[in-house]
């Protein structure tokens, strides 16, 4: 048998998240609540449906490779060049991109401990050196982040706002100090995936800033993570760095009519804003009834805190798989005190409000 190379010899075989499915499937017991992978279950614009139901009728042609229109689409939507947006199967596609460009054995990156994972998994995968900083209050902490680069000599800093797992944010002018302190020869990898629920949080695009890309999708508020079609922005040297390597076809036909659909919808995009919010609002108040703090999330979900450790907080979620409840929660302490839970439709938080203190005295 053909041997692999040593360095994915010493790597695990794993998937970062258990998904709803792999749930289904161990325990057989049908889903009441599908709230734990930030998806929205309002889903997509219904003109982005009807854009992709019309690019079904030709899905066996190839999608166009250059991802022209939705790119120009993006582009005008940003006030900016199509030189400065590429396309990607969702953000974590483009993390893979992005970190096979810059990251090889021996080179190191920066991150917070705790941070979504896929990026840690993509920095692993191309043999980088993964160094970390503590959350600090709930938030991941730019300054410290800043000193942890310089220290180590990071290549890249990956930096979250609004921040997954723990769905706190920064202002603006926290973050653009953040970009206007990067260190010599590093890259800030910006994950702006939830921008769309954070007034305030986004500083101006810098399109002539080499030092910064923006990474952005249509898989939380646009409500198409089915669909995987996310985007990056920044300067043309690094943009156009990504046809070197990129998966040309990456980007299939339906998914790119539907997210230009779905970015020309911005009345629909404001519904579900308003939707998200008033969810949020309804989790804070079912965890509060329950004894349980919440911390404030700039999301669309919410980091319900249960008041102990992580062992304790596992017990609550997997109490709430029990009763077809399906909830995550961080994966390092302190914040794995925590549970996650993403907004929901009404009877998917009818469904919550019910079982959750029933597994609270389950608990103990």
């Amino acid at each position: 048998m053909t041997s692999f190379t040593p360095l994915i010899d010493s790597l695990p075989s794993t998937v970062p998240f258990v998904g709803p499915e792999t749930i289904l499937r161990r325990s057989g017991i049908p889903l009441r609540a599908r709230i734990g992978a930030n998806e929205s279950v309002f889903g997509p614009s219904p003109k982005a449906i009807a854009a992709m139901q019309e690019a079904a009728l030709e899905s066996w042609k190839y999608g166009d490779p250059e991802v022209h229109d939705l790119r120009a689409a993006i582009a005008r939507h940003h006030g900016i060049g199509i030189e400065n947006v590429t396309v990607g199967e969702g953000i974590d596609g483009l993390f893979g991109l992005a970190v096979r460009l810059f990251v090889e054995p021996g080179v190191t990156v920066a991150n917070s401990f705790g941070a979504y994972p896929t990026y840690n998994f993509h920095v692993a995968g191309f043999g980088g050196n993964l160094v970390t900083t503590p959350y600090v209050n709930d938030h991941e902490d730019p300054s410290s982040l800043l000193d942890l680069a310089k220290r180590e000599n990071a290549r890249l800093i990956y930096f979250a706002n609004p921040d997954n797992p723990m769905g706190t944010c920064w202002k603006a002018g926290v973050v653009q100090d953040l970009i206007d302190n990067i260190p010599a020869g590093a890259l800030l990898m910006l994950d702006e995936a939830y921008h769309d629920f954070a007034e305030g949080s986004v500083p101006a695009l810098d399109m002539a800033n080499p030092n910064v890309l923006r990474f952005r999708t249509f898989s939380k508020a646009y409500g198409m993570a089915g669909v995987r079609v996310g985007y990056a922005l920044g300067h043309p040297r690094l943009i156009s760095a990504f046809d070197k390597i990129r998966n040309h076809f990456g980007v299939n036909r339906m998914g790119q009519a539907g997210a230009i659909a779905a970015l020309a919808d911005q009345a629909y995009l404001k519904s579900v804003q308003q939707r998200v919010a008033r969810a949020r609002e309804k989790i804070y108040a079912i965890a509060q009834f329950n004894g349980f703090g919440c911390v404030p999330s700039s999301t669309n979900f919410v980091a319900v805190d249960c008041g102990r450790d992580g062992v304790y907080a596992r017990k609550i979620l997997e109490g709430l798989a029990t009763h077809g409840i399906f909830v995550r929660m961080p994966g390092v302490a302190p914040l794995n005190r925590c549970i996650r839970i993403s907004v929901g439709n009404d009877e998917n938080l009818a469904a919550l409000e019910e079982a959750l203190p029933l597994v609270v005295k389950a608990a103990g």
